[in-house]
Order: structure tokens, then C-alpha cells, then sequence
């Protein structure tokens, strides 16, 4: 079976932000193929490109992608978005890529800044999300969640209630009334990958509000066989549809969030939000992930 690429996505660094793996061709892979080759690299997400449908995009910049997880396929990774973006950039140059996903038709824009004799350069990738949506959730689910997380209800912040939000995948969005209380992730693997099951929720989106348009978020990601997620494209986009859904920013905006840097693995997403349109977009800088030396 072919060996996967690595990226990592919303770093500059193959050390920061998210690592995924990347097989440009699966085409002769089948589902449990997949599944084994998600598991063996270990990843969180890693994505599978195959031919497009007919007319999708010309060749080259257009693919079908599906992703896995080291336990089951999902229907959209943002983050495996970006790594595979920036995968096919480095192959055919920057520009504009357009992936069928389970979750809908993916745009993706790549663009590079190069370097000034000092510096490398920067490797930028920006999906927009499929058409989000936003749903209350009930308050027993809520605790339900809040008890395998083991947070007290009174840690949780007022002026942003739970919802569960879609944009391609479904997650349920929790604010921390602190930063000390975000930091403090010790959860019952268990019982929330019951109750995520449960509701078919992909990750919980973890957040603190540190200013007017910059937060700091934490995915736990029982159901794909994974304590946390370093960095997640899939929930920054369905946050930007909850925080414009509430009111919590302008229709147009730009937010900043940092994920990671409770693992070691700091990452930077920029939400993007325009008026007039429901979609989101999610852009960050992607690296190669050097593949690890052979066997003697």
C-alpha cells in the first residue's frame, strides 16, 4: 500500500499546528485499506484523493477526498483540507484546487510568499466551508457533555451558550468562562465518545474568548480514537457560523484562533466571515512533515 505524505497544517513548522497524511493516489485503495493505512500513521485525519466528478474542476486541481481517522471515515477535515492543498501546490504550483468531499464541494486557494535569503518562505491554504448551520441543544445533553468533560456548569461562559454547529462536520461548541479552565483537559475518553456517538458529533469545540475577535480552542476527538485534535479547520469553520449566528461578531470578520499550545503543537486558523455569504473560510500555513528514516 502506498506510503502517505505528511503535513502538517496551521503551522509554519512541521512541529506546530495539525499533523495529516496525504495519499495523492488511492485510487485501488479500498475502504479498509484506508482505514489501515489512518491507522498505522496515526494521525487524526489523513485524506485520500481519487479522480473528481465530470466537470468538477480541470485536471490536476481537482479531486474527490475522503478522510479517516485512525478509527473511522468523517465526512469533512478541515485541517487534512489544508495539508492536502498544500501537498498538491508543492506538485503543480499555487492557485486555486476544488475537492468533492463526503460533506459537499470544497474550494481551497493556496498561495506562497517566498522567501527573502533569511527566511523559506510561507505556504498558505484557505478552504471555504459548505453552507454551515447552527442548533440549540437540549440541557440535559449539555450536561451530559459537561460530566464527561468533568466541568462544573459554573465554568462555562454566559455570553456563549452551547450549540451544536455544522460546516461539514457536526461539533458541539462549549465556552470556558477562563483560560485557566480551558487549559485543564482531563475528561472520561469513554463516557464522551458515548454520548459524541450518541449525537453524531464529530469533535467538541472547546473555547475562551480572549478578545472581541481572538479565542483560544481545545477539540477533544474520542470518536476517531483521539484524546485531542492539535488543530481543527472543521470546527474554527462551524465556530464562525456560531459566532455570526449569535451575534458575536459583525457579519463581516476576521477572527484568530490559537489551538495547540496545550499539547506543544501550537497552530494559528483564521476564520474569515463575509457578508452576504453563509459560507466560512478557514485559511492557515501548512509544512511538509519530513518522513522518518527506513528501517535498516
Amino acid at each position: 500500500m502506498p506510503a502517505p505524505l505528511r503535513y502538517t497544517a496551521f503551522s509554519t513548522t512541521p512541529t506546530g499546528g495539525n499533523p495529516a497524511g496525504v495519499v495523492l493516489d488511492a485510487t485501488h485503495l479500498t475502504d479498509t485499506d484506508m482505514l489501515a493505512i489512518a491507522g498505522d500513521l496515526g494521525y487524526s485525519e489523513t485524506a485520500f484523493l481519487t479522480a473528481p466528478p465530470e466537470g468538477l474542476g480541470e485536471p490536476g486541481r481537482a479531486y474527490t477526498v475522503r478522510y479517516f481517522s485512525p478509527r473511522a471515515e468523517v465526512p469533512f477535515c478541515g485541517h487534512a483540507t489544508v495539508a492536502t492543498a498544500i501537498a498538491l501546490a508543492d506538485r503543480v504550483g499555487p492557485g486555486e484546487f476544488v475537492f468533492a468531499t463526503p460533506a459537499g464541494t470544497v474550494p481551497v486557494t493556496v498561495t506562497r510568499t517566498p522567501g527573502d535569503g533569511t527566511t523559506t518562505g510561507t505556504t498558505t491554504a484557505t478552504l471555504t466551508s459548505v453552507t454551515p448551520h447552527v442548533t440549540p441543544i437540549p440541557a440535559p445533553d449539555v450536561e451530559e457533555a459537561l460530566a464527561a468533560l468533568r466541568w462544573p456548569a459554573t465554568d462555562l461562559d454566559p455570553a456563549l451558550p452551547p450549540r451544536i454547529a455544522f460546516a461539514g462536520a457536526r461539533h458541539l461548541v462549549l465556552a470556558a468562562a477562563t483560560r485557566a479552565r480551558l487549559a485543564d483537559l482531563s475528561y472520561d475518553f469513554d463516557r464522551l465518545e458515548t454520548f459524541m456517538r450518541q449525537r453524531d458529533l464529530t469533535t467538541v469545540q472547546l473555547v475562551w474568548r480572549e478578545s472581541a475577535d481572538v479565542f483560544h480552542v481545545r477539540n477533544p476527538f474520542p470518536v476517531g480514537g483521539v484524546v485531542e485534535d492539535p488543530a481543527t479547520g472543521a470546527a474554527a469553520a462551524a465556530f464562525g457560523a456560531y459566532a455570526r449566528e449569535l451575534g458575536i461578531v459583525p457579519d463581516t470578520a476576521t477572527l484568530t484562533l490559537h489551538q495547540g499550545a496545550d499539547m506543544g503543537r501550537p497552530g494559528v486558523l483564521t476564520v474569515e466571515l463575509r457578508a452576504g455569504d453563509a459560507r466560512v473560510r478557514v485559511g492557515g500555513a501548512g509544512a511538509r512533515i519530513p518522513s522518518p528514516p527506513l528501517p535498516q
